[in-house]
Protein backbone atom coordinates (compact mmCIF):
# COMPACT_ATOMS: atom_id res chain seq x y z
CA UNK A 1 0.00 0.00 0.00
CA UNK A 2 1.48 3.23 -0.97
CA UNK A 3 0.68 6.38 0.86
CA UNK A 4 1.03 9.42 -0.95
CA UNK A 5 1.98 12.37 0.91
CA UNK A 6 1.79 16.12 -0.04
CA UNK A 7 -0.56 17.99 -2.13
CA UNK A 8 -2.16 17.46 -5.16
CA UNK A 9 -2.47 20.11 -8.05
CA UNK A 10 -6.84 20.93 -7.52
CA UNK A 11 -5.67 21.50 -3.73
CA UNK A 12 -2.58 23.31 -4.63
CA UNK A 13 -4.99 25.44 -6.83
CA UNK A 14 -8.36 25.91 -4.14
CA UNK A 15 -5.63 27.30 -1.74
CA UNK A 16 -4.41 30.11 -4.63
CA UNK A 17 -8.33 31.23 -5.41
CA UNK A 18 -8.92 31.17 -1.70
CA UNK A 19 -6.16 33.67 -0.84
CA UNK A 20 -7.00 35.75 -4.09
CA UNK A 21 -10.62 36.12 -2.76
CA UNK A 22 -9.46 37.46 0.74
CA UNK A 23 -6.64 39.54 -0.61
CA UNK A 24 -9.13 40.93 -2.99
CA UNK A 25 -11.89 42.10 0.27
CA UNK A 26 -8.75 43.00 2.85
CA UNK A 27 -6.16 44.86 0.13
CA UNK A 28 -9.29 48.08 -0.57
CA UNK A 29 -9.90 48.17 2.99
CA UNK A 30 -6.53 49.02 4.01
CA UNK A 31 -5.85 51.34 1.38
CA UNK A 32 -8.42 53.44 2.43
CA UNK A 33 -6.71 53.07 5.75
CA UNK A 34 -3.50 54.47 4.56
CA UNK A 35 -4.97 57.54 2.75
CA UNK A 36 -6.83 58.17 5.83
CA UNK A 37 -3.47 57.80 8.22
CA UNK A 38 -1.61 60.46 5.64
CA UNK A 39 -4.48 62.88 5.22
CA UNK A 40 -4.32 62.45 9.72
CA UNK A 41 -0.06 62.51 9.73
CA UNK A 42 -0.10 65.74 7.04
CA UNK A 43 -3.15 67.72 10.12
CA UNK A 44 -0.92 67.26 13.18
CA UNK A 45 2.01 68.01 11.08
CA UNK A 46 0.34 71.21 10.44
CA UNK A 47 -0.50 71.79 13.59
CA UNK A 48 2.94 71.34 14.94
CA UNK A 49 4.74 73.82 11.98
CA UNK A 50 2.06 76.52 13.07
CA UNK A 51 2.93 76.52 16.35
CA UNK A 52 6.07 76.60 15.59
CA UNK A 53 5.45 79.74 13.42
CA UNK A 54 3.82 81.35 16.31
CA UNK A 55 6.42 81.03 18.35
CA UNK A 56 8.82 82.39 15.78
CA UNK A 57 6.62 85.22 15.74
CA UNK A 58 5.95 85.55 19.46
CA UNK A 59 9.84 86.17 19.66
CA UNK A 60 10.94 88.17 17.00
CA UNK A 61 8.13 90.32 16.41
CA UNK A 62 6.97 89.12 13.01
CA UNK A 63 6.37 85.78 10.70
CA UNK A 64 8.85 84.57 8.11
CA UNK A 65 8.41 85.67 5.20
CA UNK A 66 7.15 83.42 2.26
CA UNK A 67 10.54 84.15 0.77
CA UNK A 68 12.15 82.88 3.81
CA UNK A 69 9.80 80.17 3.99
CA UNK A 70 9.76 77.37 6.27
CA UNK A 71 13.40 77.25 6.39
CA UNK A 72 13.32 79.91 8.32
CA UNK A 73 12.46 78.10 11.27
CA UNK A 74 15.66 75.71 10.56
CA UNK A 75 18.33 78.36 9.51
CA UNK A 76 18.60 81.95 10.43
CA UNK A 77 16.81 83.87 7.53
CA UNK A 78 20.45 86.28 6.20
CA UNK A 79 17.51 88.44 4.15
CA UNK A 80 14.99 91.11 5.53
CA UNK A 81 13.92 91.19 8.34
CA UNK A 82 16.38 89.56 10.08
CA UNK A 83 15.06 87.66 13.13
CA UNK A 84 17.30 89.23 16.41
CA UNK A 85 16.25 86.42 18.65
CA UNK A 86 16.30 83.38 16.07
CA UNK A 87 16.30 80.15 17.68
CA UNK A 88 15.98 76.97 15.74
CA UNK A 89 12.36 75.66 15.98
CA UNK A 90 12.38 72.83 13.83
CA UNK A 91 14.73 69.71 13.90
CA UNK A 92 14.43 69.00 10.01
CA UNK A 93 12.65 69.94 6.90
CA UNK A 94 9.03 69.52 7.31
CA UNK A 95 7.48 67.37 4.25
CA UNK A 96 4.16 65.64 3.95
CA UNK A 97 3.53 62.16 4.23
CA UNK A 98 3.77 62.03 0.26
CA UNK A 99 7.32 63.54 0.58
CA UNK A 100 6.15 67.04 -0.91
CA UNK A 101 7.26 70.41 0.87
CA UNK A 102 4.22 71.93 2.49
CA UNK A 103 3.31 75.36 1.20
CA UNK A 104 3.28 78.23 3.18
CA UNK A 105 2.23 82.12 2.31
CA UNK A 106 1.95 85.22 5.07
CA UNK A 107 0.18 86.98 4.67
CA UNK A 108 -2.25 84.76 4.33
CA UNK A 109 -5.31 84.94 1.29
CA UNK A 110 -7.66 82.73 3.48
CA UNK A 111 -5.82 83.58 7.03
CA UNK A 112 -5.82 87.37 6.15
CA UNK A 113 -4.56 87.67 10.14
CA UNK A 114 -2.04 85.06 9.85
CA UNK A 115 -0.43 82.38 7.86
CA UNK A 116 -1.85 80.02 5.47
CA UNK A 117 -0.11 76.38 5.60
CA UNK A 118 -1.15 73.16 3.39
CA UNK A 119 -0.53 70.10 1.68
CA UNK A 120 -1.65 69.45 -1.70
CA UNK A 121 -2.24 66.02 -0.50
CA UNK A 122 -2.17 62.66 -2.55
CA UNK A 123 -2.98 64.26 -5.75
CA UNK A 124 -0.38 67.27 -5.59
CA UNK A 125 -3.10 69.61 -7.08
CA UNK A 126 -4.39 72.55 -5.83
CA UNK A 127 -7.46 72.74 -3.93
CA UNK A 128 -9.00 69.38 -4.71
CA UNK A 129 -8.35 67.46 -1.49
CA UNK A 130 -5.84 70.05 0.42
CA UNK A 131 -5.49 69.53 3.93
CA UNK A 132 -4.98 73.19 5.74
CA UNK A 133 -4.60 75.28 8.40
CA UNK A 134 -7.42 77.29 7.60
CA UNK A 135 -11.69 76.07 7.53
CA UNK A 136 -13.04 75.45 3.99
CA UNK A 137 -16.23 77.32 2.99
Amino acid sequence: MRQNKGFTLVEMIMVVIIIGILASIVVPRFTGQIDKANRTAATLAIANISTALKMYEMENGNYPTEQQGLKALMEKPTTSPVPQNWRRYLEKDPVDPWQREYKYAYPGKNNTDDFDLWSQGADDKIETDDITNWKKQ
